[in-house]
């Protein structure tokens, strides 16, 4: 059975994860501490014991939720499984540097600081209540680009996230995405909600963050996954950290292209998915891009129980 590993994006964070992990398995607690001393900060106790809003912030939660999906990963590993098991990685947005760390192309410490700074610079580009996302839902990539176009009206409007055939989120300016999601209703969205993030992520409006970014990678030694990456923007297998290094800043400004990652991994013979750190969003929008992929969620040490039974 052909395997991936998929690392979730940020919506996944909750308050306590990782900790059960953290707790049983001494090379998921050292994960943690490698991050809380790479941020000079102990970001573990925000993740265990403190509020989710702080934890939300994306400068927190991204970090956060690479952590922990680290964490799961060296549990794996005490178990006997292997990054090397899969034949692709990849990751939603923030996912894809987990993926990378998971894959031995960046380190945990410089993985940390790059989403930390992605997470701070994605914040500032654009002031707070001037741009916005929301999710349409039952509408296809193509009409929702259409959409976009239509509601831009000289703003920036953008198709950001192809998660799945029947969700795709929209990111610009405030106004320009709620136009969009008046325009999406009378093309017969089942339903299109305003979401609750703090930036409008993916789209053009985060031009000012990919500089930043272009800057701090350019600072990071990346060197090539021990498995191939499936790349948010491209939707394909990439392995040459010079072009990792360019994707990870087109990324910032570019559309997660879910939808069409998972395709390719199945149509290169992927019938099995492990969905590695909190949640299990993206194995629900996997299900729904490809019914034949067998979808398992790795968070906690019972999940781990669960497959050596």
């Amino acid at each position: 059975m052909t395997r991936a590993f998929v690392f979730p994006g940020q919506g996944a964070q909750t308050i306590g994860m990782g900790k059960a992990l953290a707790e049983a398995y001494p090379a998921a607690k050292a994960i943690f501490d490698e991050v809380d001393e790479a941020l000079g900060e102990k970001l573990s106790s925000l993740i265990w014991d403190g509020d989710i809003e702080t934890l939300t912030l994306t400068q927190n939660a991204q970090p956060a939720l690479m952590a922990t999906s680290l964490a799961a990963m060296r549990a794996l590993e005490a178990e006997g499984f292997a990054v090397t098991d899969a034949a692709f990685v990849a990751g939603h947005s923030l996912g894809e540097y987990s993926a990378l760390a998971a894959a031995g192309a960046i380190s945990v410490a410089d993985t940390a600081r790059l989403l930390r700074t992605r997470g701070q610079a994605m914040q500032a580009a654009v002031p707070v209540g001037v741009g916005a996302m929301a999710a349409l839902l039952g509408l296809d990539f193509a009409t929702v680009k259409e959409v976009a176009e239509e509601a831009a009206q000289g703003e920036v409007c953008q198709a950001a996230n192809d998660n799945d055939p029947g969700q795709v989120v929209v990111s610009g300016h405030k106004e320009a995405v709620e136009r969009a999601v008046e325009i999406a209703k009378a093309k017969g969205a089942k339903r299109a909600v305003l979401l609750p993030v703090s930036a409008p992520f993916h789209c053009a409006l985060m031009g000012p963050a990919a500089d930043v970014m272009a800057e701090a990678l350019d600072d990071v030694d990346i060197s090539e996954p021990v498995v191939p990456l499936v790349a948010n923007v491209r939707a394909s297998a990439v392995t040459d950290p010079a072009l990792i290094r360019a994707l990870l800043v087109e990324q910032v400004t570019g559309s997660v292209r879910w939808r069409e990652s998972v395709a390719y991994m199945a149509g290169e013979g992927v019938s099995e998915i492990w969905e590695i750190g909190a949640g299990k969003a993206l194995s629900g929008m996997v299900r729904r891009i490809e019914k034949s992929i067998e979808c398992t969620a790795i968070g906690t040490p019972e999940d781990i129980a669960k497959l050596k039974e």
